[in-house]
């Protein structure tokens, strides 16, 4: 039965221990250890396998720990408490109905702002999760202050990410589904050139799109206490601000922008968020944004804030490394076949559900399209899909489980930005949260655009 296959079983341990409050690197080492050990790897080799893949994540755990440095210097700049005091002042000198007004717009601003930077991330400034560092820790002290609900937050940013990526065929959105989706459902022996990817994946993102409107109208829409610890980025309340800082702050990230957005799209073998971390450290210093004798403390808190997930995602290699050397991923595919009985909608609902469940484990969607890609394709031939449901059942199926795995950078960017102040839970505020309200509609919209298309 494909309940006891070594991946599905990996993946719920996984998930078990994660809500149990099991922090996230040793869930994922424990599922590695179960999964390697009920495939038959044995003990050994299925350590070998973890270790091999941990190599992968070294790169993107050193960008990250950088990347916290220059958010933290940017925070020590003062730039942040200028924004914040600017909106607090305006609450402060207007009269009750205008300060519920300024309260409400404000709110909305910052959601929109997250969702608009989130879309921005994948195309326009092809950064990814880069901005969470250096836009949502300096609007936490104001986001306690309006009672923002995080958990509103988090889904916010995770619809931005996921959903342009897998509907518009742009930055990030042309890798996903020219380079991967495209290319692998072509060399599996289905021409789907002809089809266009925006209209093939326009019910799926639409399923996000309601999701998205759950959570901030209906889920999250009230009000939410939290502590203020907003002076957590080391500067007294009351210091005055330096303007030229604040400036020499905004020059920075600019130029740190720009450096990210230049190596990605020249297609430079230099890593951008690396790259640009370094110049904007380096620009910080050499304007005195950061003094020389408090470098050191501020750039280690800063390292400090992102290191969680730099060893998250650096573990969550590993794991995968595991799952693909276990060879349990196949038999997985293949033995939903027998399930089918010739019901297109019955095979529709497996297959997008069996690619939720790697998705889950492996924490990549991108990663994901390569595995299901060459088995799926015959399947939705024998079938009778026709190659736009194709395109939707398996890009669909790779985005499906991107948005509440704990080991996506979908899930991890935003509780870094969000629990800098440790008020901010991964898996009950943003796991969770991203989960339910994008993985079951996202479910719903590719069944449904595998039946009408």
């Amino acid at each position: 039965m494909l309940i006891f296959n070594a991946v599905v079983i990996s993946v719920l341990v996984m998930l078990v221990l994660s809500i149990a409050r099991v922090h996230v690197v040793i869930s994922l080492f424990i599922a590695s250890l179960v999964g390697g050990l009920v495939s038959g790897m044995g003990l050994s080799a299925t350590m070998v396998a973890f270790q091999e893949g941990l190599a992968g994540g070294a790169k993107i755990a050193l960008s990250y720990a950088l990347l916290g440095a220059f958010a933290m210097a940017v925070a020590h700049s003062g730039l942040p408490r200028l924004l914040a005091n600017w909106i607090i002042v305006r609450m402060k000198n207007a009269d009750e109905s205008n300060q519920a007004r300024i309260a409400r717009n404000a709110k909305w601003g910052i959601l929109c702002g997250v969702i608009a930077m989130g879309i921005m991330s994948q195309n326009l400034i092809p950064i990814h999760i880069a901005f969470i560092p250096l836009l949502i820790p300096p609007l936490i002290g104001v986001m306690n202050r309006l009672g923002l609900d995080r958990r509103a937050v988090a889904c916010a940013i995770t619809f931005g990410i996921v959903t342009t990526y897998m509907f518009l065929p742009v930055g990030f959105g042309r890798i996903f589904l020219h380079d991967i989706l495209y290319k692998n459902i072509i060399e599996a022996g289905l021409d789907v050139s002809g089809v266009n990817p925006t209209a093939a994946m326009a019910i799926p993102a639409a399923s996000m799109l309601v999701g998205c409107l759950i959570a901030l109208l209906i889920s999250y829409r009230g009000r939410r206490e939290y502590e203020d610890r907003s002076d957590s980025f080391g500067r007294p309340a009351d210091e005055p601000i330096d303007m030229k800082r604040v400036w020499a702050a905004l020059a920075a990230l600019v130029l740190c922008f720009a450096i990210q957005t230049w190596l990605t799209l020249i297609e430079s073998e230099a890593d951008p968020l690396l790259m640009g971390a370094i110049v904007g450290l380096c620009v910080m210093l050499s304007m005195r944004v950061v003094p020389w004798q408090q470098a050191n403390d501020i750039f280690s808190t800063g390292m400090k804030m992102m290191a969680m997930i730099g060893l998250i995602m650096i573990s969550a290699q590993g794991y995968a490394s595991v799952l693909k050397a276990s060879g349990q991923i196949e038999p997985l595919v293949t033995g939903t076949a027998a399930m089918f009985s010739g019901s297109k909608a019955l095979a529709a609902f497996v297959m997008l559900l069996v690619g939720l469940i790697i998705t889950m484990g492996i924490g990549s969607s991108f990663s994901t399209l390569p595995i299901i890609s060459a088995i799926y394709v015959p399947l939705c031939v024998t079938l009778g899909f026709s190659p736009i449901a194709t395109v939707a059942i398996i890009g669909t199926a790779g985005a499906l489980g991107d948005a509440g795995s704990p080991a996506s950078d979908s899930t991890l960017g935003p509780t870094t930005g969000l629990n800098v102040d440790g008020q901010h839970d991964h898996m009950r505020d943003t796991v969770i949260p991203t989960f339910i309200h994008y993985n079951i509609p996202l479910l719903a919209g590719g069944w449904i655009a595998a039946m009408v298309l």
